[in-house]
């Protein structure tokens, strides 16, 4: 399939302009999971395309009659769930719903997550054709037992294998691992990344492991059943992954995204940027520019009702609220200090009308920029590395 180049009198937004599409089906529920995915044994795929691709046009008309410039979509993502369970004629099908709405970047971005199941893999080339350019792959560890520990349905040649289809099939492509796992120590980490960085692409995403609320995890936790690394060694493994990664040519453009130049993941800087986006799909969330106001957006989360809604009124909006300026800085802030590049200082006055050094509290400021933490300079905000690693406490601070 051939990515159509800008059309005529497309607006690029400031950020970006992206499309978010939520399919919130899983074979199993992974216990580290937090996200909106669901465990079902059959559906109707049919119905779901249709009801996704009916959203979309409800957001899309939406735009259309803010009366702007067409916009140009700079980035497409199926995100799950597992978005590589969708068959590659509706992906085919959603990815035409959007073109026929807005025109395409010339290189434009479209993502779809995949777990590394041969039975996923499988369907690379038909996804390929069916327009995605980019493929997330769902690896999470490299060896079978702490796989099992994760609850993943792959083994470790399997995902050995995922690495070689995606770059068969795929210009780009980008994969993701967790490390602090239980009893993981700091050698055994340097050993798994260096493997890892020596089948990457351009890109790989590297989480250390949280144990979030209402997961299976937490529980087991709770129970006493595994701990995780302590501070000292969640430290010492970060090290070595911006160590390790920085001499791969793939050093942090994010906290936990690593890139060789140009390959950053473009539909993620979108939120980062602060820019705008349109969520498709139970629970997805958006950000939209109109009329010079911001509105976030969320459709309903539960998958059934989220259908049933979409199939009686066109959508399943459950929030459509207007994002205030003070709420637009913290948003912007909250994102934009994640990034090694920071915010520049266009996006400011952008989205505030002011110069950064009007928003926040001088003292607060002046604190974290002494401290080492942040910089402030013509080209904008942006947090150290040293406040990147602890931008937990770097954003209370200057926020609070």
């Amino acid at each position: 399939m051939t990515v159509p180049s800008e059309g005529t009198g497309a607006a690029p937004v400031p950020g970006g302009f992206g499309l978010y599409i939520h399919w919130p089906f899983c074979k199993s529920k992974c216990p580290y999971c937090d996200f909106n995915s669901h465990v079902r044994a059959a559906i109707d795929e049919t119905r779901w395309r249709d009801g996704l691709l009916r959203e979309l046009d409800h957001y899309a008309a939406e735009i259309a009659r803010d009366g702007g410039p067409p916009r140009r979509l700079d980035s497409i993502f199926f995100g799950g769930g597992t978005p590589s369970l969708m068959s590659p004629d509706t992906v085919q099908h959603l990815i035409e719903g959007a073109r026929r709405h807005w025109s395409f970047a010339p290189d434009i971005e479209i993502t779809l997550e995949a777990n590394p199941t041969s039975v996923e893999v499988a369907r690379f080339r038909a996804l390929a054709q069916a327009g995605v350019n980019r493929v997330s792959i769902g690896i999470q560890a490299l060896d079978d037992r702490s796989l099992k520990f994760l609850g993943r349905q792959h083994s470790a040649s399997e995902a050995l294998e995922a690495f070689e289809a995606a770059r068969e099939n795929f210009p780009r492509f980008t994969f993701d691992l967790i490390y602090a796992r239980p009893g993981q120590t700091p050698a055994q980490w340097r050993e798994e990344l260096q493997a890892a960085l020596a089948r990457a692409g351009g890109h790989l995403s590297l989480y250390q492991l949280t144990i979030e609320p209402g997961t299976a995890f937490e529980g087991a936790v709770a129970r006493g059943e595994f701990s995780i690394p302590d501070e000292a060694t969640q430290a010492a493994l970060y090290e070595i992954t911006q160590e390790l990664t920085g001499a791969a040519g793939m050093p942090a453009y994010e906290i936990s995204n690593h890139a060789r130049s140009g390959e950053a993941s473009r539909h993620n800087l979108v939120y980062w940027r602060y820019g705008d986006y349109v969520g498709v799909g139970p629970g997805a969330h958006g950000r939209l520019t109109l009329g010079g106001r911001k509105w976030a957006t969320r459709q309903h989360r539960a998958p059934e009702p989220w259908l049933d809604l979409v199939e009686r009124d066109g959508h399943a909006t459950r929030q459509r609220d207007e994002v205030s300026v003070e709420a637009r800085l913290e948003e912007m802030t909250l994102m934009g200090l994640r990034l090694s590049e920071g915010i520049a200082r266009q996006r400011f006055i952008d989205e505030t009308g002011s110069e950064p050094e009007a928003l926040f509290d001088p003292a607060k400021l002046d604190r974290l920029i002494e401290g080492g933490f942040l910089v402030l300079d013509e080209q904008g905000l942006r947090a150290t590395p040293e406040g990147r690693q602890r931008l937990n406490a770097v954003l209370p601070a200057l926020l609070g």
